[in-house]
This record gives C-alpha cells, sequence and structure tokens, in this order.
C-alpha cells in the first residue's frame, strides 16, 4: 500500500520495535509508519487496554494515516566490498575480535574465511559461485553459493559438507518454509535431519550422541545454519538484530538418521516419508519449539511402548502448544525413536504409519483448554468450530459444543515425523515440537558432484587411509 501511494500504519508493541525496523528496512520502506502500543498487551487489564488505545494509540495511528507518504531518500553510496575483496588482515586472535566487533561471529571462534579455504569448498559444486540460491528475510540478503562457502568455512565445516550445506540452504529458502519467522517469540531452532548414504560415507553420527556436540559433520553443520541465519537473513538479538525469541533455545547439532537400524527393521527410510526414493540422499530442515523429556520405555509389547510415548512426547510436550498448531491448521511433531525401542515395534508387527495412528486415536485434549493456551500466545480470536466451519480442522473436532470435548492432538497423523536414530544400547527416545506452520519440514536432494570420490580422496587428510 505504502509503494502504491497509500499511506498505512503498522501497530507494534513496545517489545517489536527494533524488530519491526530491521524488517520495514528489508522490505526497502525504513520510514514507514509505526504506531507504538506501550507496553505488554497481554499482561494488562481490560480497563487498562482500553485507556492505552485512546490516550496513545489511537493518536498515533490517526498521526501516521496524516501524513504524507515519505519517500525514503538514497542513501550515499558508500564503497561495498566484493566477494573476492580481503577486508582483514590480521592474526588469528585479531580476526575472532574483528568478527565479534562486525556481529558476525555466534560467539565462538570461527575459522577465517581465506580465500584459498572457499576455494576448496567451491570444488564440491558445479553451481556459480554468484548463483543466488535464495533471498533470505527479514535482511532480504541473497544466500548465494560463495556465501555459503564463507560461512561454511566459519562454522569449522569441511570442504566436502558443500552439498549438504547448499541443500540445506535451498531448504530453508522455500517459501514454505517461512524462513522469515526464525526470529518470532518462540525462539524455535532450526533441526537438520539428513538420510541417506552419505550419512556413513561422511562420517555423521546416528548412534549414541546423535543430538550431542562433538562429531565434526554433525556439529559443524547444524553450526553453519546459526551462522548463514545471523549472517544472511539477520538474525541477531543485539540492538539492530531481529530475533525476538523470548527466552529462545540452542542447539548446533544436525541429526542423522541411522539407515542400517532402519533396513533392519523392514521400514523404509525418514527420506522416503518426505517422497524421496531409498538410498536418496535427503536433507530436511523443521522448527523445533521445545523438547520432550527423554523418554525411557521397557517392554516386549507395543503397545506398552506407544502409551508411555503418547504420554510423554504427546500428552505432555505437544499438548500444550497443539492449541496453537490448530489456529494455523499445521502442525509437524517430530518423533526420535531410539533402535531398540523401533525394534520392538517392527517385532510386533507395528509400521510407522501404525503409531502415528496410536498417537492420533490415543493423545488428546479438551477443546476448553486449547483455546485457552492458545489466548495466553495472543491468538485471541481463535475458536476451534470456526476452523472446522472454515475447513481448517477436521469435523471430529465439534461434534459437540461442550466446551470439555476431548479433540486430538495430532491433527493428522501423517504429519508426525518419524526418525530411527541414537543409542542402540538403550531404551530411550525423544520428542522435538514444531513452531507450526513457522518452519514446516522442508526436504531437498543433496546433489553431489560428478567427480565426488576423486574430490574427496584429493581433500582426505595426509596420511588417512
Amino acid at each position: 500500500m505504502e509503494r502504491a501511494g497509500v499511506p498505512s500504519v503498522s501497530v507494534i508493541s513496545s517489545g517489536f520495535l527494533k524488530q519491526a525496523a530491521v524488517v520495514a528496512k528489508g522490505l526497502g520502506l525504513p520510514d514507514m509508519a509505526i504506531a507504538e502500543f506501550p507496553g505488554v498487551p497481554m499482561t494488562q487489564s481490560k480497563a487498562q487496554l482500553r485507556e492505552q488505545v485512546i490516550s496513545q494509540l489511537l493518536p498515533r495511528v490517526i498521526a501516521g494515516l496524516s501524513r504524507p507518504i515519505q519517500r525514503a531518500e538514497a542513501e550515499p553510496e558508500t564503497l561495498t566490498p566484493e566477494p573476492r575483496d580481503t577486508i582483514f588482515r590480521g592474526s588469528f586472535d585479531d580476526v575472532q575480535e574483528h568478527f565479534h566487533e562486525m556481529g558476525w561471529s555466534d560467539g565462538m571462534p570461527v575459522v577465517p574465511p581465506t580465500l584459498d579455504r572457499i576455494a576448496r569448498f567451491l570444488k564440491f559444486t558445479a553451481r556459480d559461485p554468484d548463483e543466488v540460491i535464495g533471498v533470505m528475510p527479514p535482511a532480504n540478503r541473497e544466500a548465494t553459493v560463495w556465501n555459503i562457502a564463507v560461512n561454511g568455512v566459519m562454522a569449522g565445516c569441511r570442504p566436502e559438507y558443500m552439498p549438504i550445506l547448499l541443500a540445506v540452504v535451498e531448504a530453508v529458502c522455500a517459501p514454505e518454509y517461512k524462513i522469515e519467522d526464525a526470529g518470532s517469540t518462540p525462539g524455535w531452532e532450526s533441526l537438520i535431519v539428513l538420510s541417506g548414504p552419505i550419512v556413513k560415507e561422511l562420517g555423521f553420527n546416528a548412534g549414541q550422541g546423535v543430538m550431542r556436540m562433538g562429531r565434526q559433520p554433525n556439529t559443524s553443520v547444524g553450526r553453519f545454519l546459526r551462522l548463514l541465519l545471523r549472517n544472511i537473513a539477520g538474525f541477531t538479538h543485539g540492538p539492530e538484530g531481529a530475533d525476538k525469541g523470548s527466552i529462545g533455545q540452542s542447539f548446533l547439532v544436525a541429526a542423522a538418521e541411522n539407515e542400517d537400524a532402519v533396513a533392519e527393521l523392514g521400514w523404509q527410510p525418514y527420506s522416503v516419508d518426505r517422497g524421496f526414493e531409498a538410498g536418496d540422499n535427503v536433507v530436511t530442515v523443521q522448527s523445533v519449539v521445545a523438547i520432550s523429556a527423554p523418554v525411557y520405555s521397557q517392554s516386549e509389547r507395543a503397545d506398552e511402548h506407544a502409551a508411555l510415548l503418547a504420554d510423554v512426547i504427546g500428552q505432555r510436550a505437544c499438548g500444550y502448544w497443539t492449541a496453537i498448531g490448530m489456529c494455523y491448521a499445521n502442525w509437524h511433531p517430530l518423533i526420535m525413536l531410539g533402535p531398540s525401542i523401533a525394534k520392538v515395534f517392527a517385532q510386533n508387527g507395528w509400521s510407522k504409519d501404525d503409531i502415528r495412528n496410536y498417537f492420533y486415536q490415543h493423545v488428546k485434549i479438551s477443546a476448553r483448554d486449547a483455546e485457552r493456551y492458545a489466548y495466553g500466545a495472543g491468538l485471541t480470536g481463535f475458536r476451534i468450530a470456526n476452523n472446522v466451519k472454515q475447513g481448517l480442522l477436521p469435523l471430529e473436532y465439534a461434534l459437540s459444543e461442550d466446551p470439555d470435548r476431548l479433540v486430538p492432538v495430532f491433527q493428522k497423523p501423517e504429519w508426525i515425523g518419524i526418525v530411527v536414530a541414537g543409542d542402540a544400547g538403550r531404551n530411550q527416545s525423544k520428542g522435538f515440537v514444531c513452531n507450526h506452520v513457522q518452519g514446516v519440514p522442508t526436504s531437498r536432494r543433496v546433489v553431489l558432484p560428478d567427480n565426488w570420490s576423486a574430490l574427496r580422496a584429493e581433500m582426505a587428510p595426509k596420511g588417512s587411509a
């Protein structure tokens, strides 16, 4: 509307003003009119809200709509370094200090992205270094093959991880992933799941400690995405940043699927669930807003394992947040089954779909609680019956008007992801809660260069077998 010459005003509460400024600048509208609503609306009484609206918000809205459209003057041209320019020289310690000062690091030491190191990464792709993979809001900077390699170097990746890094960026730049929401207040993180022969080929950990830092491939690839989100998308939490995670969480590890264990069970790998062929190398990225407690289940019977997993992962970890999923009619929790637990299910004749259907049928929440939880998150207009009328939720969510009726926590069983990974010598599983329509599971195939084997041999450390 502003670009068309029509005045507009964005109503923003105090806590979001800095984020709004970053978003407006990224949209090319740094002078966009903003009307501040003072304080935190969800902690104020109705009387306080009314007084704030009348005395402070309404005058600001009127002023914003009454002002003439202001065209932002072009900023004076500055010398912008080209991708291959050397921007800093100094010792290793000097480089660290410079990167910290510029906001280019995640608070940990980075590998200096020298031209030589970047060139080694670029050998592992036939794509042009200047090719734009996608534009990453809110800063709206271009993610190119070149700066992907730069951030891969900084994260401590090896050059042969480059095809994986490209697939990761393709996934998060896909419109359905909604990377623009990665700085929302729940503070969700992007979880990478890698499937295919490349897991074993590059030494990714899919077993004990799969989500622990320590194995170079898992750790550096996970860290790469966080650096990219900071340096290209602009998600930092400083004064100029767009990360509004209220408390936030952090894990920097890419998960790998144990396809050997999956094959022994007679199941298909997660990549096939995502629509690919068995044997494909596939990256899947999804948001994680919460993680369940570790679930230790004990029995030779599948139904007893399912009951405990449904209680801890389904009812306790997912129950509260399902209300937000219902609002957006889009929600994709992920269950990571330990190999020993998956084995019991398979031996009892259960498939992944049987597990999904069990969760769908047995994990429920009252309609009253779902609407109460949504209200607390600011979705004050959400009513389950209205979403059913609009076709966003199944009919069974409104079979009666009883506010205490029980409705499924999982809207569609096929939306539940299942990955087999972790310690084969322990009986543990864990659940990862997706942030509804933000960060839905998005998958891309890893494209290896034609001379993959020769390149790997060339890059192998001296003295290695």
